[in-house]
């Protein structure tokens, strides 16, 4: 499954279901990829204070990869600040 995300919750929210789709428990996940519990936990509730590094390695354990795509031409949608 693809997921749109534009902003730290749209993420936080994705990571669990990705996760959960995955069949993976945090601690599985967590284990599996060398990182803790408690970062996959941070990452699924408040990603703005993870670090990139922490966000790969649940992307990997997941089974998932970032991909960049420009943003479409309307601007009208995106009404969140950061």
């Amino acid at each position: 499954m693809d997921y749109i995300i534009k902003s730290p919750n749209q993420l936080s929210i994705s990571l669990k279901n990705a996760r959960k789709e995955a069949g993976l428990s945090q601690v599985s996940a967590a284990k599996d990829f060398g990182i803790l519990q408690k970062t996959i936990s941070l990452l699924e509730n408040d990603p703005s204070k993870a670090t990139i590094d922490s966000l790969f390695k649940l992307l990997a354990a997941i089974g998932y990869d970032m991909v960049l795509t420009p943003r479409s031409t309307d601007t009208t949608e995106w009404k969140e600040e950061w």
